[in-house]
């Protein structure tokens, strides 16, 4: 019996109806699931948006599947600019409103926790503004989420204005260490950028842990592998999140593999069980 709760990422079964991916995400046995607010799932702008939510929370429990908000769409905000606007961008405050959105939509579905990033800094814009308007703008989704009851995980993400640890610790710092600002931990982004050996690194901030993005990656190089395909040794990685005490989702992110999107899923939770059960 696994000890860690495994989701898989709807980025991954995104030529699937959120309800189908659903379904299949629960049949193959996951337990949870990290629900990209995105055009086809759950678009947090389309109308009707209420009675989706509610639907949705309605199948979440009718599957017995625990969720955490990922905000990482491509081009939901702006059609012409992947990612755009950040936090870090003159217009930033579309990104504002759409985190504020997702922090909402997070509580009407019972959600462990809200993920987001930092955005990569425009070039016509200098570090230490950037710096200023990416700490005013997780002040202020902090504040959202505080009063909305749901935990924030920060993600560092590669080539981002906060890609390690140590720029989300930074960052944590210059908000107060507030309660509901915890971290999203992407393992293959351990592996891609860490000095930390990748077990360690889990262990570094076990503390922090709101929310973990599991797949696979080779040192230097950012793209999400299949699970056993990159470097990673993954039997002490999830021996270090069970013993660091981790309760919340452990997520595949696979977002370029919808295509094969049932059999990657299958195969990945078959491959973390094993993994698992080798750790013990």
């Amino acid at each position: 019996m696994s000890t860690l709760r495994y989701g898989y990422g709807t980025n991954g079964f995104a030529n699937h109806r959120l309800s189908d991916a659903l379904t299949v995400i629960a049949d193959l046995g996951y337990t949870g699931v990290a629900l990209t607010l995105d055009h086809d799932h759950l678009d947090p702008y389309a109308p009707g948006l209420a009675r989706q939510v509610t639907e949705t929370a309605d199948r979440l429990r009718d599957l017995g599947l625990g969720v955490v908000i990922e905000t990482g769409a491509r081009y939901l905000l702006d059609p012409w600019r992947k990612h755009a606007p950040t936090l870090l961008h003159d217009d930033r405050k579309l990104r504002l409103d759409f985190l504020r959105r997702a922090v909402a939509i997070g509580a009407d579905l019972g959600a462990e926790a809200v993920s987001f990033w930092a955005g990569v800094r425009p070039g016509d814009v200098d570090e230490r503004t950037a710096w200023r308007r990416l700490v005013d703008g997780c002040a202020e989704v902090t504040e959202a989420a505080t009063d909305a009851g749901v935990p924030l995980g920060f993600e560092p993400e590669p080539g981002m204005e906060v890609e390690d640890i140590a720029g989300w610790r930074r960052l944590y710092a210059d908000l107060g260490e507030p309660e509901m600002f915890g971290l999203t931990l992407d393992i293959g982004h351990c592996r891609c950028l860490e000095e930390l050996s990748v077990p360690d690194c889990v262990t570094a901030v076990a503390e922090h842990l709101v929310n973990v993005q599991i797949d696979d990656m080779r040192r230097g190089v950012h793209e999400h592998l299949e699970l056993g395909t990159g470097e990673i040794d993954f039997p002490p990685v999830l021996r270090a999140l069970i013993d660091g005490g981790y309760g919340g989702l452990v997520a595949v992110e696979l977002p370029r593999h919808s295509h094969a999107a049932p059999t990657v899923a299958r195969e990945s939770l078959a491959f973390l069980l094993a993994a698992e059960e080798e750790g013990r």
